[in-house]
């Protein structure tokens, strides 16, 4: 019975180290993490994962992307959004300011200024927008009807 657990736990540890140092394509590394290609670049043109180690026709990925890829699903399964995700890896690799981040300026009243941070997903900053036009809008019909009763 110790040979066959023996043997077993000998071919489990060459199939993990082979698998540390395999070179995976795009498809195998989609395959192996279960997410899809699309979103693996998605991930990578958002800078949330590393570019392939070697790029051009004969593009890889490692272990590392691997890694990173099931690291992300935890985050996301915990509530994190791509956007925190993204800020986090920001501050972890240039220290704790991160990187700079942009953000957008609505004045939405001559004396109220909204900022939105940058980046946000298309669906997320159409419901943002139409959340500042209503606030706008009230602010302005609330600011009329001040200036109505402080003219009498």
């Amino acid at each position: 019975m110790e040979v066959v657990l023996d043997a077993v736990k000998v071919k489990k540890h060459s199939e993990d180290t082979g698998r540390a140092e395999r070179e995976f394509s795009l498809a195998q590394l989609a395959t192996e993490s279960g997410v899809p290609e699309r979103t693996i670049r998605y991930y990578i043109s958002r800078g949330i994962l590393e570019g392939p180690a070697r790029g051009g026709r004969g593009a890889f990925y490692t272990r590392q992307h691997l890694d990173r890829l099931d690291e992300i699903q935890r985050k996301q399964a915990r509530g994190l959004t791509l956007a925190q995700i993204e800020m986090e890896s920001a501050e972890q690799s240039t220290g704790s300011l991160g990187e700079p981040q942009g953000c957008w300026i609505y004045r939405v009243a001559p004396d109220v200024v909204v900022q939105v941070m940058s980046g946000l997903s298309p669906w997320r900053m159409r419901h943002v927008k139409s959340g500042l036009v209503k606030l706008a809008e009230y602010l302005q019909a609330d600011g009329s009807s001040q200036g109505e009763g402080e003219g009498r």
